[in-house]
């Protein structure tokens, strides 16, 4: 069984205030350009940061460690499936765990709007060659509704997405 650390000791961040553990040395500089942005969280770096014989588990939590004024928004989508993969691959007390974090406000939860699962449709249908993700779709929505362009992802191919425009997400977790 992976072992699970729980992130909401290492990186607490509550309603009021993000409070993560002090960055590696000289990384104010990603702190700066994101202070204050969105940034949409997909699937992979959440599931890593609870559970951390993870590969990702240091790259994300360096990351978040790096950059605490970044706002982190998710969506219900992503969160089933992390904590499906959580429950299954840990235990029920991991998925818990990642629930109290986003309670406390680590994560935003996006509220879709009425036309949101119409373009989730019309995003899956236009990207129909790749397999279909429903938590990837749903991430690439509401960065469109809400024009957010960072993305925080371990998948290389996340920039695929493109928006009506063709404007691409930004991964900036492998960037």
């Amino acid at each position: 069984m992976p072992a699970h650390r729980p992130a909401t000791r290492a990186l607490h961040r509550s309603a009021a205030v993000a409070t993560p553990e002090p960055g590696p040395a000289g990384s104010s500089a990603g702190s700066q350009a994101l202070a204050g942005q969105a940034v949409l969280v997909d699937s992979g770096p959440l599931l890593a940061l609870f559970n951390s014989s993870d590969r990702w588990h240091q790259p994300v939590r360096q990351w978040l460690q790096a950059n605490p004024a970044a706002r982190l928004v998710s969506t219900w989508p992503v969160l089933t499936e992390v904590c499906a993969l959580l429950a299954r691959r840990i235990h029920n007390g991991a998925a818990l765990d990642l629930l109290r974090w986003v309670q406390r406000g680590a994560v935003e939860i996006d509220q879709p709007d009425a036309g949101s699962v119409a373009e989730v449709l019309a995003i899956s249908q236009r990207f129909a060659s790749l397999p279909f993700d429903l938590a990837d779709a749903s991430v690439a929505e509401a960065a469109q509704r809400r024009r957010i362009r960072q993305v925080l992802s371990i998948d290389a191919d996340f920039d695929v997405y493109r928006d009506r425009a063709g404007m691409p997400l930004v991964n900036i977790l492998r960037s």
